[in-house]
């Protein structure tokens, strides 16, 4: 089975591309579209659209079958005429080694259908974020990375490394942010239920978070000692959401947002 991931301009770009490497037509294939293309969009491949095209499997099994079928009834016919005493001894063994050789592509193509069905039900999503990660890395000339997938429950920990992680990871984790949207898209394609994709870089998110704890209290303490509200600098709603979190329970001060999109920021101010 032929398979291929293709980027380009537009969807149609990259298919286009994709049958001409396959040497297939658009009935010969199934066509996954894994990112549709927008310009200027995150700064990297997300610009383009990504497409994968793979041979579709029923007509391979049918082309198979139909091989299988041709060569008894030529067989039949070799046997029940009077034929046999011209046909020579080689010919008869080509025929009957192609219907072997047929019957054992279609056995295998069974078995391997049989497989598949017993698989984990995220193992093909898995597969696919793994390919568009390994897709993305590549345009971000990353040739070093290693990816490591854990599952627990209706979670799916997906954990990154390389040489070049800061590409990865962006401005205040922003790229990472940005990278876990687009793979939990990629998976939600293909699971068959519903699964959270938690996407991390070298420890990444562990280190943001204390991070934040220390920046949330000190803060805290230094609006509470002046009697003047802080406002920090804009940053994602999941890292607003850890501040709020922290200092929940503190009764010197309250917590709040203003601004919208990616200028939201947060405000500490203090309760008199």
């Amino acid at each position: 089975m032929k398979q291929i991931t293709q980027m380009g301009a537009t969807v149609e770009e990259a298919i286009s591309i994709a049958l001409k490497e396959l040497d297939l037509t658009r009935e010969q294939v199934e066509i996954e579209i894994l990112q549709e293309g927008k310009k200027g969009f995150l700064g990297f491949g997300s610009r383009k659209a990504n497409v994968r095209v793979t041979e579709k499997q029923l007509e391979k099994s049918d082309q198979e079958q139909q091989s299988v079928q041709q060569a008894m009834e030529k067989l039949n016919e070799i046997e029940s005429s009077e034929a046999v005493a011209i046909i020579s001894k080689s010919e008869v063994e080509n025929i009957q080694e192609l219907t072997t050789e047929n019957l054992q592509s279609t056995l295998e193509v069974e078995e391997n259908e049989l497989i598949d069905e017993k698989r984990n039900d995220n193992t093909v999503a898995i597969e696919h974020a793994v390919t568009y990660l390994t897709d993305i890395a590549k345009q971000l000339d990353i040739n070093d990375l290693t990816i490591d997938v854990e599952e627990k429950g209706k979670i799916i920990n997906i954990s990154l490394e390389s040489k070049k992680a800061a590409l990865l990871i962006g401005k205040r984790g922003q790229t990472l942010n940005s990278l876990q949207e687009l793979t939990q898209l990629v998976v939600h394609q293909y699971a068959k239920r519903f699964v959270l994709v938690k996407l991390d870089v070298e420890n990444y998110r562990k280190r943001r978070q204390e991070s934040l704890e220390q920046l949330a209290n000190r803060m805290a303490d230094k609006a509470v000692y002046t009697g003047k509200k802080i406002e920090l600098e804009p940053m994602p709603s999941n890292e607003r959401k850890i501040i709020h979190h922290i200092l929940a329970n503190r009764i010197d001060i309250e917590t709040y947002s203003v601004g919208s999109d990616t200028k939201r920021y947060l405000v500490i101010e203090p309760i008199r």
